[in-house]
């Protein structure tokens, strides 16, 4: 059994939100300084802010969060970056699932639940930016609490100077925590984010970690935080070289078809549109991560 965990459930809750703060305005800074290059004649884009709430079975308070999404800017055709805490009981279905998964007993005796977190993709106007997702978040039950999350890049048009960049800048960050740390949440990215029934990955990968409880809340937490420092470094830098190359129609249907790639999967394999849908979160919200249009041959 674990203790009630406030403490450190109000610093998880603090971070994800400040982690939120800081990407929402450097993206809005990247709208504003964007001059030159395709969609520069568009107004600068901006974030709508709506706030999130969880439906709970008998109407009592069961937490939200923000939703932040911005659509036809210059630089992002749409853009979700959504941070929230919930809580409540777990219904039996999903007692049945975590009990099976996690090895968790005890949890149709005391289904509570919190969780909180971000999440964030990017669709961008231009098809030699690419798409890209991150999220990280907590979990607790009276039973066991963990940490997962991570990043992944999702080009349409691959760039090898890109992709070595996002993934460098990512084994930097996680250095520190151990060098086995990277090539291990490497590669359980490169197994999350394939898509079996297209026999392909989604995009050229990133880092990802799921019920990570190493005993240690503080040493796991400050892993959470370095995978979401590393994502702005290992991000921006790509948009800023990329966003004033010339395209045409040919790209532009190469980065709708990918998109289709990226819906199925959120559809079909994401554990974290799965469990939102499920535990009566905003579907808004859940469902930020699809593509403003996509296409499939």
């Amino acid at each position: 059994m674990t203790e009630d965990f406030a403490a450190e459930k109000a610093q998880a809750s603090a971070w994800f939100r400040d982690l939120r703060d800081g990407i929402v305005a450097a993206f809005e800074a990247l709208e504003e300084s964007h001059e030159n290059g395709p969609f520069a004649d568009l107004p600068a884009g901006r974030f709508e802010v709506t706030e999130t709430t969880r439906a709970s079975d008998d109407g009592s308070d069961a937490g939200g969060g923000l939703m932040s999404v911005m659509r036809d800017g210059r630089v992002f055709e749409k853009v979700g970056v959504n941070v929230s805490t919930v809580y409540g009981q777990l219904g039996a279905a999903a007692q049945a699932s975590m009990a099976a998964r996690k090895g968790l007993p005890g949890m149709a005796e005391d289904p509570r639940f919190w969780a909180s977190g971000i999440s964030l993709v990017a669709h961008m106007r231009n098809p030699h930016v690419p798409a890209v997702h991150m999220n990280t978040r907590m979990f607790w039950t009276p039973h066991a609490w963990w940490f997962g999350g991570g990043s992944d890049l999702n080009p349409c048009i691959e760039y090898a100077e890109d992709t070595a960049h996002f993934h460098a800048v990512q084994k930097a960050h996680l250095d520190p925590h151990g060098e086995g740390e990277y090539p291990r949440l490497k590669e359980w990215a490169d197994e999350y984010f394939y898509i079996p029934h297209r026999k392909r990955a989604r995009g050229v990968g990133g880092i990802f970690m799921d019920d990570r409880c190493s005993g240690d809340w503080a040493a796991d937490f400050a892993l959470t935080q370095d995978i979401g420092r590393a994502f702005l470094p290992a991000y921006l830098p790509l948009v800023e070289k990329r966003r004033e190359m010339a395209f045409g129609t040919a790209e532009r249907e190469q980065q709708l078809i990918h998109r289709g790639l990226y819906a199925e999967y959120n559809l079909v394999y994401d554990r974290g549109t799965k469990f939102g849908l499920a535990t009566g979160h905003d579907p808004d919200a859940v469902l930020m991560s699809l593509p403003p249009l996509a296409k499939w041959v």
